[in-house]
């Protein structure tokens, strides 16, 4: 393995670095601006077993050092995603990419991931029980340790690829939440996903998104995704992959150093579409800055004091 390369559940990954689901579409739109094949992997937007046409706009808001989105998993329906978007998605990349899975019920998920499990591009299953942006379903799975284990151990009865559950930041004991999905089964955890968060316009003093409250995004919540993934790390014996205001390469050190395998870029890449390309670049001068010879080794090396 080459001093950035890293396994995340059995997979060799080149680099630890992953553009997250709903800001790298399915792929091909970011390769048209830079080879996105110099990518550990990356996770496609949120798919669901029927289509979804997400939530009325408007339904983003800028905030300081971050943003609130609402968007509502819009996506084609999972066999849309197979027939139409992986074809596309094939001529551009070529290693092993990671499916994000949502659904309303236990069995949207498991029909979902049993679908998407059977492709030959997919390498992990991203199931996301943690998305504050749909009713009925999403995070109403995360917030609670049997609902999302259950979750788990269905879609792990129909998966022969690693499942990998992304959990909320809006709960009170993440390390519950985590430790159920391992019982379940779960191959990984990623977190977090987007914190629940809101804006009003001083001018019509109504909220500036159509849905209330969206996912807050973006640098600001980097500390707390750094504490979680942390507190999950130390709990949990599988791989976990941080995510949360990562956007530079310092930051993907920090994120290992808490106890990630590998890390995953989000809102940054709605603000710069190269940033996943320039952290990568980036990544071997901060290592020798500090005296780091290969990614793997720091993996849950913070000094505990």
């Amino acid at each position: 393995m080459g001093r950035l390369s890293v396994d995340l559940c059995g997979i060799t990954l080149d680099n630890p670095v992953i553009p997250a689901s709903g800001t790298f579409g399915y792929g091909y739109e970011y390769a048209e601006l830079y080879d996105i094949n110099q990518l550990g992997t990356f996770s496609f937007k949120g798919t669901t077993r029927e289509p979804r046409f997400g939530n009325p706009t408007p339904r983003i808001a800028e905030c300081t050092a971050g943003m609130i989105n609402a968007v509502g998993l819009q996506n084609p329906g999972v066999e849309k995603v197979i027939s139409e978007e992986l074809p596309k998605l094939k001529q551009c990349f070529h290693k092993p990419v990671m499916a994000n899975i949502s659904g309303f019920s236990v069995e949207d998920y498991a029909y979902t991931c049993q679908k998407l499990d059977a492709q030959e591009q997919v390498g992990w299953l991203e199931v996301n029980v943690s998305c504050p942006n749909v009713h009925g379903g999403g995070m109403s799975f995360g917030t609670d340790p049997k609902a999302a284990a259950e979750v788990t151990a269905a879609v792990k009865k129909v998966a022969h690829k690693p499942v990998i559950v992304k959990l909320s930041p809006n709960v009170t004991d993440i390390v519950a939440i985590a430790k159920a999905c391992e019982d379940a089964g779960a191959d990984g955890i990623s977190l977090i996903n987007t914190m629940l968060g809101m804006r009003i316009d001083l001018r019509t003093r109504k909220p500036i998104i159509a849905n209330k409250m969206g996912g807050f995004s973006g640098p600001a919540i980097f500390p707390v995704a750094v504490r979680m993934v942390y507190q999950v790390a130390n709990a949990v014996k599988i791989p976990v992959v941080g995510m949360g205001g990562v956007s530079k390469a310092e930051d993907v050190v920090e994120m290992m150093l808490a106890g990630a395998t590998a890390v995953e870029v989000g809102a940054a890449n709605l603000v710069n579409p190269y940033v996943c390309s320039q952290i990568i670049r980036d990544l071997p001068e901060v290592m020798d800055h500090y005296r780091i010879n290969t990614l793997q080794e720091i993996i849950g090396g913070v000094n505990h004091g």
